[in-house]
């Protein structure tokens, strides 16, 4: 959730590059359009992507940027996934109203793969690791 800078991690078969998000960061418009534009810039370069993992906090509906960046990936026909992240944070009423809700309000990404996730709880990360080593190949 803090990324301001582009951050690139090697491991043995895999490189993850992790780009900042802005949607609910409490920060200057100028350091959310230069997040904006890093972003931008990356995509830009006609590089060999094999997937992308859209995260949005499941707390709240998608912001007008999350949805941007979606509609983005999905005309650029980029491969991805959104991971809803921080589930732990709802009780189960909050949490069945919220899979109801995102269901309507990502109607337009039916065929896109959707995770729900927390980093605390472990939830989705067996989801997750399958669908890297799916795409990937590993």
């Amino acid at each position: 959730g803090k990324t301001i800078n582009i951050n690139l991690y090697h491991l043995k078969k895999l490189r993850f590059i992790d780009l900042p998000g802005y949607g609910y960061a409490k920060v200057s418009f100028a350091e959310k359009k230069r997040w904006s534009q890093l972003v931008e810039g990356y995509f830009d370069l006609n590089r060999n992507i094999t997937l992308i993992v859209q995260i949005i906090d499941m707390r709240h509906p998608p912001s007008v940027l999350d949805m941007q960046m979606l509609e983005f990936l999905h005309s650029s026909n980029l491969p991805f996934l959104i991971v809803l992240s921080k589930s732990d944070k709802l009780n189960k009423t909050q949490r069945a109203e919220r899979e109801k809700n995102i269901e309507q309000e990502l109607e337009n990404f039916k065929n896109v793969p959707k995770i729900i996730f927390s980093s605390v709880s472990g939830e989705g990360i067996e989801k997750i690791k399958n669908t890297l080593s799916h795409y990937c190949g590993l």
